[in-house]
């Protein structure tokens, strides 16, 4: 008994110790810069927060004597900053496990199955299910949240990943001990994404996904009608039968749950605006790399973008070995760079999105590189903050710094878009989170340096089959990863349910360490008539692998194990 009593207590402390933030109660950051964004910045003010709100802000504000003092000499002052499509808070999803490959009639037991395990009142399968709501699979807790508070990301929409309708989004703070603290609001909306089922359920393309899409709002807005109806006056009306899935899109007719489309290209884009027009609901574009060529057409049918931060880019060095990539790919590439700009110059209104950006701090150089493509500073901030806010529809209580909205606060020593940044404390809902400094990355110069300087080591073989989890914006995709490693060269096969069987071409291997191999190989995908080039970069430790897969639409992570 004596020892789990200490068993006890030592993870307790160890818990405490792990705890990033204080419970100041009143706080002050004096002699600040202070950006509020709903109206003028104050070069030199005081903001006081008080019970999770912002009691004060002004030039002549005095920090109260019970306040934790901020000494804000060359800092500046930030709203919060949001990230408006993640899948944080969610727990990961499971790696597959090898297995022969089963057939049609396999897949459509189990599929059959797993109905049956989920009894509801829908007759629709899984993936057109929009009655699921995020909230009810959110894990509580702070700390799981470090990475995005380290880059100034202090409130997210968060959503399920699989399916063609991904359920209902919730908008969290990344701070608080549970869900309920957490939810700011919930749901936000309902998320949909064009993508097919597998298992040879309906629908199994493109085609049918649109129209399946289409025939369940239709299906929902006569159930209503019916509903209504009956209501009224049931005698002589035959009793309209319960379905969840048609009730869970009620909202969305109603005008009260807007829908947000996943949607890049402008053939997407142009699909989801035509839906929203013909069925009068709210409309969203999450994604938005070709946004700007509809932009006209999103602005006269007032629908915003959550534009994604995840640029599409060539991440394999150039070789004499390396395709050449072709002139469509490259005028993808920078076209997507002066979305944002187009955007702001169109009245467009729009907020970004990290779109499975896994190093976060490419967020903050991809909105450098939209800058100097064209996008103002302010519409930057702005797009970060209180545009975010509006869109996600709680500007009265986020997105700047005004008495009495919630404290979501961004401290930085000078300005948050300069190439040099340092961000030194988070305030979210009221709790300070000190930030701890990064060791910077080394220049390509000094890593050129390094190279000259260490002598080659050999690292493991990476050779082997490894089972591998594709994580893409709403779904995970597994897949099958064969490698072949003879020196530095490397060949095999990269295989997924979408795409079968496809040779790796390029393939090419670098030693990181004693235990670490980086590698990169670029694949010629086909899918339907359509054929593209994909390049892939990652890093095998032991039996870990992990990297992002890079497509004309963007990039996607992975992770997985090999195989005994």
């Amino acid at each position: 008994m004596r020892k789990i009593y200490l068993l006890l207590l030592v993870l307790l402390l160890f818990s405490w110790a792990k705890v990033p933030a204080q419970d100041t109660g009143s706080i002050a950051i004096t002699n600040a810069r202070i950006v509020t964004v709903s109206g003028r910045t104050i070069e030199n003010g005081t903001v006081v927060i008080r019970n999770g709100l912002i009691e004060a802000v002004g030039e002549n504000v005095k920090a109260p004597a019970d306040a934790f003092v901020i000494d804000g000499k060359d800092l500046t002052v930030y709203p919060g900053f949001f990230d408006t499509n993640t899948s944080l808070g969610l727990a990961a999803a499971p790696r597959p496990t090898p297995a022969p490959s089963p057939g049609v009639e396999v897949l459509i037991q189990q599929a059959s199955q797993q109905q049956q395990l989920q009894p509801s009142s829908s007759k629709y399968p899984q993936g057109l299910r929009p009655e699921l709501n995020v909230i009810e699979q959110i894990r509580p807790g702070e700390n799981q949240f470090e990475t995005q508070r380290n880059n100034g990301i202090t409130t997210v929409v968060t959503v399920l990943r699989d399916g063609i309708f991904n359920g209902q989004s919730a908008v969290i703070n990344l701070a608080g001990d549970s869900v309920a603290k957490m939810t700011v609001r919930s749901p936000f909306a309902q998320h949909i994404t064009f993508r097919t089922l597998s298992g040879g359920i309906y629908p199994s393309s493109l085609l049918g996904t649109f129209s399946a899409i289409r025939q369940m709002f239709l299906d929902a807005k006569r159930l209503k009608d019916w509903e209504t109806l009956y209501e009224s006056n049931p005698l002589g009306l035959q009793r309209p039968e319960k379905d969840k899935s048609l009730e869970a899109l009620f909202p969305i007719l109603e005008g009260k749950l807007p829908v947000v489309f996943y949607a890049n290209t402008e053939r997407e884009i142009i699909r989801a605006l035509d839906l929203a027009k013909e069925l009068n609901i709210k409309a969203i574009i999450a994604g938005g790399h070709e946004a700007w060529k509809v932009a006209d057409r999103l602005k006269a049918q007032n629908v915003p973008v959550l534009l994604s931060l995840n640029f599409p880019k060539r991440t394999t060095a150039a070789s004499e070995e390396a395709d050449p990539e072709s002139l469509e790919t490259l005028r993808f590439r920078a076209e997507t760079l002066k979305c944002a700009g187009r955007l702001e110059k169109a009245g467009v209104k729009f907020a970004f999105q990290s779109g499975g950006i896994q190093n976060y701090s490419e967020i903050w150089a991809n909105i450098g590189k939209a800058i100097e493509n064209g996008l103002s500073k302010d519409a930057a901030i702005r797009a970060l903050t209180l545009t975010a806010a509006e869109i996600l529809g709680i500007s009265d209580r986020l997105g700047s710094i005004d008495k009495g909205k919630i404290a979501n606060l961004v401290v930085s020593k000078g300005d948050i878009l300069a190439k040099e940044r340092t961000i030194t404390h988070v305030i979210i809902d009221g709790k300070l989170f000190e930030i701890k400094q990064e060791r910077p990355q080394p220049t390509a110069g000094q890593l050129a340096q390094q190279r000259t300087e260490v002598p080659r080591q050999t690292a493991q073989n990476i050779s082997g089959t490894w089972s591998i989890v594709i994580e893409a914006p709403g779904q995970t995709v597994p897949g099958t990863l064969t490698l072949t490693q003879e020196g530095d060269s490397l060949t095999g096969s990269f295989q997924t349910a979408l795409t079968g069987s496809t040779p790796i071409k390029s393939g090419r291997v670098t030693v990181e360490g004693s235990q670490t191999n980086s590698f990169s190989f670029s694949l010629d995908v086909t899918l339907g008539e359509a054929t593209f080039e994909v390049t892939v970069t990652g890093k095998a430790t032991g039996n870990q692998i992990s990297g992002t897969i890079q497509t004309p639409q963007g990039a996607f992570s992975f992770s997985g194990t090999r195989n005994p």
